[in-house]
């Protein structure tokens, strides 16, 4: 299991995970920060980036913020 840091930058144009020379993330997702679409937005960008199942990436915090934990299964 590993846990990443991911700074979210909402209203792109286009959907994209990168890795800062510091070992954090950052994604540039089309969604909106609105009904927890961007959050969605990102679960789907990490699982497709880390080749795992939606269902082993998850949020561990900051959920309403910029800055996110997320969790991934499996690695």
């Amino acid at each position: 299991m590993k846990t990443i840091r991911i700074k979210v930058k909402p209203n792109s144009r286009l959907s994209e995970l990168e890795e800062a020379d510091d070992g954090s993330w950052l994604a540039r997702l089309k969604s909106p920060p609105t009904d927890g679409k961007a959050n969605e937005e990102l679960l789907t960008l990490i699982a497709r980036s880390f080749n795992r199942p939606k269902s082993a990436v998850s949020l561990k915090s900051g959920a309403s913020g910029r800055i996110k934990l997320v969790q991934i299964e499996g690695l």
